[in-house]
């Protein structure tokens, strides 16, 4: 994936044997700084800083990628569930400017109350209740 113009960016100077699924525009890494056993990165292969840049096909491959991650996780850590999360610019917390998706493993009991789950990014904001019921069911 190296490209001279790149050679900063940590994703295009990755080393093969960090691969550890690819397909010809995206690849699946295990990140270098998990939050969670097992946390996964699918990456572009293209340098392009944000999600939304991307092509069609390259969303596609992704997504691709995305699943057949989840099924590896699936089968070698059984966790209880996921979190899906791509932060696109410095202010949402993208600290390297090359798309990557997490998928990050959830397992029980990983956190005293799960509920919220990317909506914890703000803190205080994971726990609501809907204003026209009343509950705190999530939306």
């Amino acid at each position: 994936m190296s490209d001279s113009s790149n050679n900063a960016c940590p994703f295009c100077a990755l080393l093969a044997g960090r691969v550890i699924d690819s397909n010809d525009l995206a690849l699946v890494i295990e990140d270098a700084f998990p939050v969670s056993h097992g946390h996964t990165l699918v990456v572009s292969r293209r340098h392009v800083e944000s999600f939304f840049d991307l092509s069609s096909d390259e969303l596609a491959a992704v997504a691709d990628l995305l699943r057949r991650a989840k099924a590896r996780l699936d089968e070698r850590d059984h966790p209880d569930g996921y979190n899906v999360g791509i932060n696109v610019g410095r202010d949402a917390g993208q600290t390297v400017m090359h798309v990557h998706v997490h998928l990050i493993p959830r397992y029980g009991g990983d956190v005293p109350a799960p509920r919220g789950g990317v909506r914890n990014v703000i803190p205080g904001k994971g726990d609501y209740a809907h204003p026209t019921r009343g509950d705190s069911r999530d939306c």
